[in-house]
């Protein structure tokens, strides 16, 4: 706090002792004792607010800059929500597995009128050639 030697703090009690004198000199010097304790502790919990003010502004100054960087990473996922238009896609895919099917179930209906019932006796295979009977 003070830069005081001994040399300057012997001079300062020879001056008090002459000055206030030697009876009075012991409650005086108990009450500066108080006084620069009272003065210690002052300086030490403005030394420590000040210092506390000092994390504080920097931590504001880390949450903001947490803050700016979130936002803009916000921003880039809105920008790619955007490019990408997520519920077109959806949309697209979902009406193309529709559309699919679909054309399934009108291959099926084709595939089962295209099927022709067969007559009895045209099961048996075809004559040899030469040969009046079919084949067994």
């Amino acid at each position: 706090m003070f830069d005081i030697g001994f040399a300057e703090m012997l001079i300062i009690g020879i001056v008090a002792l002459l000055v206030i004198g030697p009876e009075r000199l012991p409650g005086v010097a108990r009450k500066a004792g108080v006084y620069f304790a009272r003065l210690r502790r002052f300086v030490t919990n403005v030394r420590a607010d000040v210092e506390r003010e000092f994390r504080t502004d920097e931590l504001q100054r880390m949450l903001q800059q947490q803050q700016d960087e979130l936002q803009s990473l916000k921003d880039v996922v809105n920008e790619t929500r955007k490019d990408a238009d997520l519920e077109s896609i959806e949309a697209a895919v979902m009406e193309a597995a529709a559309e699919a099917n679909k054309d399934e179930q009108t291959g099926k209906a084709e595939a089962s009128t295209d099927a022709k019932p067969k007559s009895p006796g045209t099961d048996a295979k075809p004559a040899s050639p030469g040969t009046d009977k079919p084949d067994p």
